[in-house]
């Protein structure tokens, strides 16, 4: 059976999860959460969790353009810690969130983003409130080469076809152990004018052996 940690680089060296010269850290999941963010004295690489006062006060502003979101953090609960991940959103990021399976598959492994842990619903702001090419979330398999400047990538919303990420980049189910990744970035719509909270689940898919 197939077993998979989740890791995110939180360095700013490109460097693959089993290399050397990078700071990957394992994701505790249902604990540890992934922030955007304009960033602010507090929040901010190195620093205690943020209190949501904080983070509403270091919040993106809306221009009335589209924004691209800059800065990305891991908020690390066991240690109490936020920590940037500098490669992560509109950069040639290759070795950015991993995935690290122990076994074969017997399918291609998805990340999909949902509502909530039910898995079955995109009626939030952030995943385009019910229409997936609204959302504000895109993501791009980088498993087997890194992404171009300015990459378009794919709308993140659900489970429906080229809004979810194929993470061994359509080539199928894995035959060996193996580590897959991919980047992500926050695209505000200009149409987005009154702030709102975006905190949609992210969820990897396979079937083991």
């Amino acid at each position: 059976m197939a077993n998979v940690t989740i890791a995110v680089n939180t360095s700013s060296s490109d460097v693959e999860y089993d290399g050397s010269g990078a700071t990957w850290d394992n994701i505790l999941v249902g604990t540890d959460y992934l922030v955007f963010s304009a960033g602010s004295t507090t929040v901010d690489d190195g620093h205690s969790i943020p209190s949501e006062s904080d983070y509403i006060a270091a919040g993106i502003l809306l221009t009335g353009s589209e924004v691209v979101v800059a800065r990305y953090f891991l908020a690390d609960i066991g240690v109490n810690t936020l920590k940037e991940i500098f490669l992560m959103g509109n950069t040639t990021g290759r070795y950015v969130m991993a995935f690290s399976f122990s076994a074969a598959t017997a399918t291609e492994p998805v990340l999909e983003l949902w509502d909530d842990s039910d898995l079955d619903s995109v009626t939030s702001t952030s995943l385009g409130a019910g229409t997936p090419s609204n959302s504000w979330w895109r993501g791009i398999t980088t498993t087997a080469a890194a992404p171009s400047a300015d990459w378009a990538g794919s709308y993140l919303a659900g489970s429906t076809e080229g809004n979810y990420l194929n993470l061994n980049n359509g080539s199928g189910a894995l035959s060996v152990a193996d580590i897959l990744y991919c980047n992500l970035k926050v695209v505000i719509p200009s149409f987005i004018t009154t702030g709102t909270s975006a905190t949609p689940v992210f969820a990897v898919k396979y079937a083991s052996n």
